[in-house]
């Protein structure tokens, strides 16, 4: 229980709290549509009227949300304040990316509720101003404001009118069709199967946030939506007046006709600050962007991955940490996530691309990919860097004991961990905190294993001259294989080297047991906070999360940190 508070505690303290304030808008304002100012728009709509209103508050709310998650400098910012003095808290801004799609969840909802809502209050709308029986009350409050027009109560003015014309006449009407057509497109095109199929569908799909805040901030000014003013509830007590509505006005009543206006726009006041965030950390990454960035060495591996080295003036980083990378040659627009590979020792920064879309087919081609000669320096395309941003892998060093997990082209921010052990514990001879590092790595195909086995195999035989073997304990999965090349490793099996990585330590087979490897550490390590980062799919990381929760027992804690970006 006590890992559990320790990983999840603060979480779902966060998701508590955002969901009790949505329960309390909600409520709040719902009630607030039930007082007297609002008593004849009850009269033609009924309690619709609230539950138009309540879902709008609630999307003002997480309007005011959405856009944070995603202003990865501000994010930057507070992580390396939070972190010299919380772990916790340092996690949880890791998990930027599943608030945001929590919060974009909560928009969808709270949308399909106002629309519906509304879609019942044009009707009303339309039944009262189509009864033309002076004798009811909803009739009489439908024409009030013919003559001048300037306090009507219902916005459909007459039998001819509509609700598809008052829809699409009104700013009210046309912003909320645009609102609701980008709301749609966004949330479809953020579907995983499209996101990871057509990353550019996605990626421009994703920009109609600009369209769906403007038609946001307009959507109020219309007021189509009113209600009696102060000065008017003076005048006409409708729980008095309600009942004398044939009388209103008249030389012998002391109950005037209602007066009618909307509220002023709010919304705007709740989302001008997130915008302002939000415009300054475009501001940060376009000036980024022009900052001269050198290709100085370009590699082709053999597992169709592309290397890139590169330097920029006054670039810093840390291990685990991610940039993202345009190449203008390939397109303007795109900017796409890599996790960087060097560590920050080096004199370069690097990343790892695999090759499995347009847009890196179309980098690995600008770069020289189908080449038979590597390019010269002038002729490599010209990059553009923004970052870095922070990572939980930042975090790696602050544990006595380390479990990293990486998972195919996953391994990379890993890659930059074990380089930097490699300048600090054995080139350089520095005291880290950090006494124990176990790896695994999980690969589906021998390829992948080609271009990271060179810096495993430099570790390990520093490490045994070293006398540090111990130090590292890292052990490498082969999950898929074919016929032909399970003979040819039974062959070389009994080999000194590895047939596939060229490692002493042996490549297994299968899968791990997660149950026992965990239970081996935390046998080995009593009494020790134990870090668990991974970098790979969700379904490997519910179930690190469950071991982690299962095994943290009496004075051993698992840690659990996952990659998101």
């Amino acid at each position: 229980m006590g890992n559990f508070a320790a990983n999840e505690g603060l979480s779902i303290f966060v998701i508590v709290l955002w969901l009790g304030i949505n329960v309390f808008l909600f409520v709040h304002f719902y009630l607030a549509f039930l007082v007297d100012r609002w008593f004849y728009t009850r009269v033609l709509l009924g309690h619709a009227l609230s539950w138009a209103r309540a879902p709008a508050a609630c999307l003002n709310f997480n309007c005011l949300l959405i856009l944070l998650p995603v202003c990865r400098n501000l994010l930057s910012l507070l992580r390396g304040s939070v972190q010299c003095c919380s772990r916790t808290a340092a996690r949880q801004l890791d998990r930027s990316l599943a608030f945001h799609k929590l919060v974009a969840y909560m928009i969808a909802f709270h949308t399909a509720v106002h629309i519906i809502a509304h879609l019942f209050n044009f009707e009303y709308f339309m039944d009262a101003q189509l009864d033309g029986n002076s004798s009811l009350l909803p009739a009489v409050l439908s024409g009030i404001g013919t003559g001048d027009n300037a306090s009507f109560l219902n916005p459909i003015r007459s039998n001819e009118t509509n609700p598809t014309y008052v829809m699409f006449t009104t700013v009210a009407g046309l912003t909320g069709v645009a609102i609701t057509l980008a709301l749609i497109l966004i949330i479809t095109s953020s579907m995983e199967v499209i996101r990871r199929s057509y990353f550019e569908v996605f990626w421009y799909t994703h920009h109609l946030f600009v369209i769906f805040f403007i038609g946001l901030v307009f959507h109020g000014f219309g007021r189509i939506v009113r209600g009696q003013t102060p000065a008017s509830l003076k005048s006409n007590d409708p729980n008095v007046c309600a009942g004398q509505f044939e009388d209103w006005g008249g030389s012998g009543s002391n109950c005037s006709v209602p007066v009618f206006a909307g509220n002023p726009p709010m919304t705007w006041k709740w989302v001008v600050g997130p915008m302002i965030l939000y415009v300054c950390e475009r501001l940060v990454r376009i000036y980024r962007s022009h900052q001269k960035v050198v290709i100085t060495k370009v590699v082709m591996h053999p597992s169709k991955t592309l290397e890139l080295q590169m330097k920029r003036k006054g670039f810093r980083m840390e291990v685990g940490q991610y940039v993202f990378i345009q190449c203008p040659s390939v397109s303007r627009l795109e900017w796409h996530p890599f996790t960087l590979t060097s560590a920050p020792e080096e004199d370069y920064f690097s990343a790892h691309i695999r090759i499995v879309g347009d847009w890196t087919q179309a980098l690995y081609e600008a770069c020289g990919g189908d080449a038979t000669e590597a390019l010269e320096a002038w002729k490599l395309p010209k990059m553009a860097i923004d970052g870095p941003f922070g990572t939980a892998s930042e975090d790696v060093f602050r544990y006595e004991v380390v479990t990293l997990v990486g998972a195919g082209i996953g391994v990379t921010p890993f890659a930059s961990i074990l380089k930097s052990v490699w300048y600090r514990r054995i080139q350089n001879n520095q005291d880290v905190f950090t006494k124990k590092i176990y790896f695994y790595w999980l690969c589906p195909e021998t390829q992948a294993f080609e271009w990271f086995a060179d810096l495993l195999q430099s570790l390990e035989a520093q490490m045994a001259e070293r006398g540090v073997a111990d130090f590292l304990s890292y052990n490498i999965y082969l999950t898929r294989w074919k016929d032909t090349e399970a003979a040819h490793f039974r062959v070389h099996h009994e080999a000194e080297n590895d047939p596939i990585t060229g490692l002493k330590q042996k490549t297994l087979y299968g899968k791990p047991n997660w149950d026992n490897e965990f239970g081996s550490v935390a046998a080995q390590h009593p009494g020790t906070k134990v870090g668990v980062f991974l970098c790979g799919p969700p379904q490997l990381g519910e179930s690190l999360q469950k071991q982690c929760l299962s095994h943290s027992e009496g004075d051993v804690q698992f840690i659990f940190n996952k990659e998101n970006f």
